[in-house]
């Protein structure tokens, strides 16, 4: 222990020396720690941490299995389920969807679920006010009560006392049973609960529309709930051969069950990046203790001349790098938080699942004390080992020059090659992501985003209402928006561009053969719109015409299709004439009727859809013909969208002053929201990317100084026979660009491979993609190269005498 003592005092007393040196080893290694402590703190909470539930691991979800892909579940199902089951606690069903909150100053959508009673109870989420839902509301007629939100609850004005007061929810008065505490529920993608009631027509077996979640029993295990669900899956298949045939039932666990494989895979590979950090960080580390190393030669040569044992001089150094490294770490640790609050606040809402409690927990910090004892371990081992090795009458000598200084500049080169390595493989994937979110942002997305407004809107009274009256309502909206000063055109659909068709419906062309089965025929999207929506949103015209005001409820039914239907379906063939029987829809009923004819009138341009890597078939009606009781606005303006906000909502409650505006925002904004997941990612690859380029220049930089230093009489010798300062300056950066190609060249394995597993998540990149891997390798040489002039311009400025007499 005396030893441990005065080993840590001597170590502290040469740090306090240096304090140049110090201070930039513990930037560097607060750096790598800081990057894998945040990145950590998110995969922990994410997918690691246990749910924020009681008996969390009993919490499942079940699903519908069709053809080996899970399905929502219908209702029918769902209810046989919950009578023939055994292996669950509860069974709770659910749906989201959104209610039009009333009788305050300015009406909004409110994001609501229609959930079985007992939902909180089954989670064992905590209500700061009221109860939870009872089994006797779940039926029509009784169902007019609410469980809100905490953050809607402060909305509201935070009243103590509104348990039991009404709240007025699509124009009828709910009373609120309840209020969510405050915390993590806070994250639920809703502010308002009612109870979920079936209608009678809602009850089949081919709408799927339910989630389910589960909790088992005591002592249940998951295989046991799957052998039980499938069971009785294959049961109603037998009993329902037409809605049910191949069709099973599968139970998962509730953790990450909402998370796509590829964020998975995504935050694994920003741990990965974060640890490349760590390891750049160390080899920088241990360069700048090898280098301090050789210049304690005598010191060193001293203590073991006067007795000290290889093991004292290795236990030393070893006790200097941990000192480094848990100051480094608690250094670390603050960034890391600092970095953490910086990445959630910069990270887009309701990526991380409502359980996620991202925060710097004990599980993080003991693996960020793990971290930084190898880090400690890693870069302190090979300087402690030299250093224990050099021989003390070598050292001694006046101008001499050991073996294991050789020996050392190799090792450091070595590093230097290997940190290359590393850095070209996280500027391959930064280079990678850059391609793929290029390529997005040059998609022909078939639209004119710019000076175009949306939002949409539902009739206060849309329950019970006619055709014809829903026909009149958004016609009157639209006329008054186009009456506005500033307004050039207006339209009204099922559906804005770049949100995905209205409905997908199963449809046949006549003429051509088509599956007997309703179930297996294809689909296709399927919209409404207003004559002018392909002027309000640029749709280029193809073929034939488009919709006109003269296409009403009293004409033939007319539709238009789109590129991609005409080159899917047409099989060459002239599309206009042609007759597509779709499937009906119907406000007032929540299945598909009978099949539609619609003669195709014209052919559009694609827009993009849903996603960027698949288009999708459409075929688009007049509003007309199948009015909507609600609608999705666009308004095309002569100056800013933004500026018109206000008095557009003017003009819609001039119709109706209850009727809130949902998702106002404009075109552009809508464009950019498809890619805030993309540019987030990417502007995390993009930054660790540059801290590895950043911590590799700081590399090189530190080999080629220490190289010019040691070899200052060389260069004397040099250019006292004749060299050349250019000479001299071209052989210096020769060395650090040849460091750095060794490096690159290695560093290509790791970019293939990382490039493999990030093909799932690149659009219109190939697993190795030459221009973008091209381009950090020519970045990454240019670096070393910048990073060797200095060094390689003091050895240029040499004065051959000087350095002749240079120990």
């Amino acid at each position: 222990m005396q030893n441990l003592l005065q080993n840590l005092r001597f170590s502290l007393r040469m740090l306090r020396k240096n304090a140049g040196f110090t201070t930039t080893v513990i930037i560097t290694l607060a750096l790598g720690i800081g990057a894998v402590t945040a990145i950590y703190s998110v995969v922990y909470a994410t997918l690691i941490a246990d749910m924020p539930y009681p008996k969390p691991d009993e919490i499942v979800m079940v699903w519908s299995q069709i053809n080996g892909h899970r399905s929502l579940v219908s209702p029918a199902d769902y209810l046989d389920w919950q009578k023939q089951s055994t292996a669950f606690q509860s069974l709770k069903g659910w749906r989201t969807g959104s209610m039009n909150l009333g009788d305050i100053e300015e009406p909004e959508i409110v994001p609501t679920i229609f959930s079985a009673p007992g939902f909180y109870t089954s989670l064992g989420v905590r209500l700061a006010l009221g109860r939870d839902l009872l089994p006797e509301e779940a039926v029509s007629g009784k169902d007019q009560v609410a469980i809100i939100g905490h953050l809607l609850w402060v909305r509201l004005g935070a009243d103590p006392k509104i348990v039991g007061k009404t709240i007025r929810l699509n124009q009828k008065p709910y009373t609120v049973v309840g209020v969510v505490s405050e915390g993590q529920p806070d994250r639920y993608p809703w502010d308002v609960m009612v109870p979920l009631v079936f209608q009678p027509a809602m009850i089949d077996r081919d709408l799927h529309f339910v989630n389910v979640m589960g909790r088992l029993k005591d002592g249940v295990t998951l295989e046991q709930a799957n052998a039980e669900m499938t069971a009785i899956a294959n049961r109603i298949a037998k009993e329902n051969p037409r809605s049910n045939q191949g069709l099973s039932a599968k139970v998962e666990s509730l953790k990450d069950d909402w998370l796509s494989d590829n964020f998975k895979l995504t935050l694994w590979l920003f741990l990965g990046a974060s640890g490349f950090v760590l390891l750049i960080a160390c080899v920088n580390i241990a360069n700048l203790l090898l280098a301090k190393g050789m210049t304690r030669q005598k010191e060193i040569a001293v203590r073991t001349a006067i007795g000290a044992t290889r093991q004292d001089v290795f236990i030393q150094f070893l006790t200097e790098s941990v000192t480094l490294t848990i100051l480094g770490g608690m250094l670390g640790v603050g960034f890391g938080y600092t970095l953490m609050r910086g990445i959630m606040a910069a990270m887009p809402p309701n990526i991380l699942p409502g359980e996620a409690v991202v925060r710097l927990s004990i599980p993080v910090l003991i693996t960020t004390l793990a971290a930084t004892t190898f880090a400690g371990l890693l870069f302190g081992c090979a300087p402690a080992w030299y250093a224990s090795r050099i021989a003390p009458a070598e050292s001694l000598k006046e101008g001499a020059r050991s073996s294991s200084s050789r020996i050392q500049n190799r090792l450091r080169q070595l590093l230097v090659i290997g940190e290359f390595a590393l850095a070209l493989t996280l500027l391959g994937a930064a280079g990678l992501a850059i391609h793929s979110f290029w390529n997005m942002t040059h998609v022909d997305l078939g639209v004119v985003t710019d000076h175009v407004l949306t939002f949409a809107i539902s009739k206060s009274n849309a329950v019970n209402s006619k055709p014809e009256e829903n026909a009149a309502y958004i016609r009157q909206v639209v006329q008054n928006i186009e009456a506005l000063p500033g307004v050039l055109s207006a339209s009204a659909g099922t559906d804005w561009p770049l949100r995905g068709p209205g409905f997908m419906l199963p449809f046949t062309i006549s003429g051509q053969a088509d599956a007997a089965d309703a179930a297996h025929r294809p689909n296709t999207g399927f919209s409404m719109v207003t004559p002018d929506y392909f002027k309000t949103f640029g749709i280029r015209l193809v073929k034939g015409r488009l919709l006109t005001d003269a296409d009403n409820a009293s004409t033939l039914h007319v539709a238009v299709v789109n590129e991609q239907f005409v080159q899917h379906f047409m099989n060459g063939t002239d599309p206009l004439g042609k007759v597509i029987n779709v499937a009906q829809v119907d406000p007032t009923s929540p299945r598909p009727g009978s099949p539609q004819p619609w003669i195709v009138v014209g052919v559009f341009h694609d827009v993009q859809g849903w996603t960027y890597d698949r288009k999708i078939d459409e075929v688009v009606a007049p509003f007309a013909q199948i009015p909507w009781a609600g609608a999705a606005i666009g308004v095309r303006t002569a100056g800013d969208p933004e500026a018109m906000k206000k008095s557009v909502s003017k003009a819609v409650h001039l119709v109706d002053p209850n009727v809130p505006l949902s998702n106002l925002a404009t075109l552009d904004h809508v464009r950019d929201q498809r890619m805030v997941g993309d540019r987030f990612t990417l502007m995390l690859q993009v930054g660790f990317a540059v801290l590895a380029l950043a911590l590799a220049a700081v590399g090189i930089y530190g080999v080629i100084a220490f190289s010019v230093s040691q070899r200052t009489q060389e260069i004397g010798i040099r250019m006292a026979l004749g060299a050349g300062r250019d000479r001299v300056l071209r052989m210096i950066l020769v060395e650090g660009a040849a460091l750095a190609f060794i490096g690159s060249v290695l560093g290509l394995v790791g970019a293939y491979f990382v490039g493999r597993a990030m093909h799932s998540m690149l659009f219109g990149v190939g697993t190795f993609d030459s221009t973008a891997i091209g381009a950090v390798s020519a970045l990454l040489l240019l670096t070393a190269v910048s990073a060797s002039y200095l060094p390689a311009r003091r050895a240029a400025s040499i004065e051959p005498m000087k350095a002749l007499r240079t120990e």
